[in-house]
């Protein structure tokens, strides 16, 4: 490859670094890929962080030490997380998405990787402090923005089944209650998903009781894990007694007088 010049560089910089999120790439990964020095690269990496600091599109971060290198730490600034839930909010305003049960109908959301990817976006910008080991999630509609999460943070994702899958070997099963309808289920996770004495991250696309979330966090014991937080796509505002206390949800599900009447708005708790 022919000597590239600093904008291209740093526009290429700019491309690896926002692809791989929370990745550390060493000094001399870039002096090979680009067959410059490494004071070439460092100047080149002044401009992408300035340049990522001033558009608020995250932050490039030096870690220092004989294992260390650059990463992009991205996050979801006020306005952005205002402007992107009030939006989703705006769609599911709509009364013609309540379905028969009184549910919400929600999957084209829950699927479009364009809001999929700002939601996860917004949960690793609120935990990216955490020191997280895995994403915990459970066999739902959950899955896409559990997933976003995961990769904003750069850790894996695991999924607790349903059933009790012959391909994931030896599993650990829990009974919970399922806060939407009030039957008792069962959980189940591979032994080998886990590391004992890890620490987890919970998210889930909707918590009316609370009761998936407390079945995953009474899961979690079974492997010595740690729940750092509990991250919920919406929350109904009722009951307002969860069978959890803490958690995050990004927007509160609010039913009117008339039971086909819905009000669905961001949650102000993320702007404090």
């Amino acid at each position: 490859m022919s000597k590239l010049k600093r904008n291209e560089r740093v526009g290429a910089l700019i491309k690896i670094l926002c692809d791989n999120p929370n990745k550390i790439y060493t000094l001399n990964y870039f002096t090979n890929l680009f067959d410059s020095a490494k004071s070439t690269i460092s100047e080149d990496l002044v401009i992408v962080k300035k340049l990522m600091k001033d558009l608020k599109l995250g932050r490039v971060e030096t870690i220092a030490g004989a294992s260390g290198g650059v990463r992009y730490v991205p996050y979801m600034n006020l306005q952005s997380t205002r402007e992107t839930l009030s939006k989703i909010c705006k769609i599911l305003k709509d009364n013609s998405r309540i379905i028969p049960g009184s549910f919400l109908y929600m999957s084209d959301i829950i699927y479009n990787p364009i809001y999929v990817r700002k939601m996860g976006k917004i949960f690793a910008t609120k935990f990216m402090d955490k020191k997280i080991d895995y994403v915990i999630t459970v066999e739902t509609k959950g899955i896409p923005i559990a997933l976003m999460t995961a990769n904003y943070l750069n850790i894996p994702l695991v999924i607790v089944r349903n059933d009790n899958k012959v391909t994931e070997g030896s599993t650990v099963s829990m009974n919970y209650v399922s806060g939407s309808t009030g039957k008792i289920r069962t959980m189940y996770v591979s032994k080998r998903a886990i590391r004992k004495g890890s620490n987890v991250l919970i998210i889930d696309d909707f918590m009316k009781g609370g009761g998936t979330a407390k079945g995953l966090s009474d899961l979690m014991k079974e492997f010595n894990a740690t729940v750092i937080g509990i991250g919920v796509m919406i929350s109904t505002k009722e009951p307002k007694e969860k069978l959890i206390d803490k958690y995050l949800p990004l927007m509160i599900f609010e039913r009117g007088g008339n039971r086909e009447e819905i009000n669905i708005y961001p949650n102000e708790g993320l702007f404090v």
